[in-house]
């Protein structure tokens, strides 16, 4: 329901403004519209269409501008990998399924495999010379589906406003799945490995080019996503052994950190399986026989293959892996090593972040099963005593497991509090951890903890702070802020310290007549190390 609202949100307001506006660029004229206090231009194309023989490729630059281009409704979303919902039991809390279910549904926007576009969403009356800070946002939905039509960009606009911080909000559509995430030796051989972060890239190579003439300020572009979204801050961070080229100079990641992601050979099966659905395995040049084969064929392909949604969960043949271009090796190496932007950034997580990606894996009710699942799913060569310590660290005790702070209430199998509370800290917490462990007191870094919107049986859950951010909430100001003055802090609202990894702490959004807590980033510690010491091991 949250998620349906956010999607309805953004389709509303952007129907819903009155007056046109108009921008140049280049030899064209952009046309868009204004409601009086904020101007909005929609689906400017970034990059040529990716189509044809440009079809796994990386993204090419648009020469010039010319002609009218009209920037009044969302351009085309990328083509959405199809999401099977798990089957949630009748006993469950009936808004689970309304939470899942949403999630399965794409917004109302043409899908095409031209989608290379742009959002632009600035004050009212912004002109060139305003040199307004941007805040660039990157969706998430795990590299499968979302696009820059989900989210309701004018309401961070005009909250801005209202709290004498101004600023452009940008939001770019990236390719993904079998489109923009194809792995495998042929994919890493022609250097196309993560054609969806390039697209992020080209984007952010477009706003310094052009938001100048949005009123924008290209030397104060923060970059700001979401799950896959905050993934790809951090990717971007890492890109070129940390080199900005100039492109960003901040970070604000919504659950989402550094990944343990392996070299993108790991993934032939999967780039073999396309091949083979698509009629291309015994192709001379199999990437060539994908670029001409049709695009419905392509995503029937990748419809048969795992999602986040999936019994396998978080471990999906999608996500962004090494390849050796992009993201030269390993992305949590690369941190050790030092080579990430030095730049301020925050990153945060929902309490319960688990709870969404275990309803898929509910026939795992017992200690055995639950051990086979994890060696299988994510360490499948760890040493049994070290899935046996995991599983001490995570005890099936449903009073210890998330939803957090529940006691034994929503144990709807034996294992499943047990296998989110692990699938959450694995992905989301443990990789935020190592993030700050690495770089807090070398780089300004700040961290937060989500505890509010709790769904019954998911508490907060991923996805759930959104309500906050994109609402005009506390979390809202704050982002403002740091991307204005690279320090969310300056209004009312409780001091956010930065991270000290000798004595850490986190500004809690909680729920009650104190909303906003600090408190020490020390929980469940022992089982997140160890969790980063698996994922250094045996990265997915």
């Amino acid at each position: 329901m949250l998620l349906k609202a956010l999607i309805f949100l953004g389709v509303l307001v952007a129907t819903a403004a009155s007056k046109s506006a108009t921008v140049k660029l280049d030899d064209a004229t952009v046309i868009g519209t204004s409601d009086g206090v904020v101007t909005q231009f929609l689906g400017i194309p970034f990059a040529e269409p990716p189509v044809g023989n440009l079809r796994l490729r990386l993204p090419q630059p648009i020469a010039r501008y010319r002609g009218t281009i009209n920037a009044t409704t969302f351009g085309n979303q990328c083509i959405q990998q199809a999401l099977i919902t798990p089957t949630i039991p009748s006993d469950f809390p009936p808004q689970v399924s309304s939470f899942v279910a949403a999630m399965a549904v794409p917004p109302d926007v043409p899908q095409s495999e031209d989608c290379l576009n742009i959002n632009v969403i600035v004050p009212a009356g912004a002109k060139p010379g305003d040199k307004l800070p941007v805040a660039a946002w990157i969706f998430g939905g795990g590299f499968q589906i979302g696009s820059n039509a989900v989210r309701p960009g004018q309401v961070v606009v005009n909250r801005s406003i209202e709290i004498g911080q101004p600023v452009i909000f940008v939001s770019m559509n990236y390719r993904l799945s079998a489109f923009g995430f194809l792995g495998g030796r042929e994919i890493s051989e022609a250097g196309l490995g993560n054609l969806g972060l390039q697209d992020q890239r080209e984007a952010l190579r477009w706003v310094q080019k052009h938001i100048t003439t949005f009123g924008g300020d290209p030397e104060k572009v923060m970059i700001w996503g979401e799950s896959a979204g905050a993934q790809s801050v951090a990717f971007q961070m890492l890109a070129k052994d940390g080199d900005t080229e100039g492109l960003f100079r901040a970070g604000w990641m919504e659950s989402g950190g550094v990944s343990p992601a392996g070299n993108v050979s790991k993934l032939q099966p999967n780039f073999d399986f396309i091949a083979s659905e698509t009629g291309c395995a015994s192709a001379r040049d199999i990437i060539q026989c994908l670029r001409e084969a049709p695009a419905e064929a392509i995503k029937a392909a990748m419809d048969k293959t795992a999602t986040f949604l999936s019994f396998t969960s978080l471990n999906t043949p999608w996500m962004p892996h090494a390849d050796g271009l992009f993201l030269t090796d390993n992305p949590q190496k690369l941190v050790q090593e030092g080579k990430i932007a030095d730049i301020p950034f925050v990153v945060g997580a929902c309490e319960d972040e688990g709870t969404l990606f275990s309803l898929s894996s509910l026939n795992i009710t017992s200690n055995s099963e639950a051990a086979a699942y994890i060696k299988n799913t994510y360490f499948p060569n760890a040493p049994e005593e070290d899935i046996t310590r995991l599983l001490e660290l995570y005890p099936s005790n449903p009073a210890l497991g998330s939803p957090f702070g529940t006691g034994n209430a929503f144990a709807f199998t034996p294992e499943f509090k047990r296998l989110a509370a692990f699938q959450g800290d694995f992905i989301f917490q443990a990789t935020r951890r190592f993030l700050l462990d690495q770089r807090a007191g070398k780089q300004v870094a700040r961290s937060f903890l989500s505890e509010r919107n709790k769904i019954p049986g998911l508490g907060a859950t991923h996805t759930t702070e959104l309500a906050n951010v994109f609402g005009g909430g506390d979390m809202t100001d704050f982002l403002a802020r740091f991307a204005s003055n690279l320090d969310p802090n300056g209004g009312s609202e409780l001091h956010w310290p930065t991270y000290d990894p000798t004595s850490p702490q986190l500004i809690a959004f909680v729920e009650g007549n104190d909303p906003l807590t600090v408190i020490p980033d020390t929980f469940r510690k022992e089982a997140n190390e160890f969790l980063v010491q698996l994922g250094l091991a045996q990265p997915i």
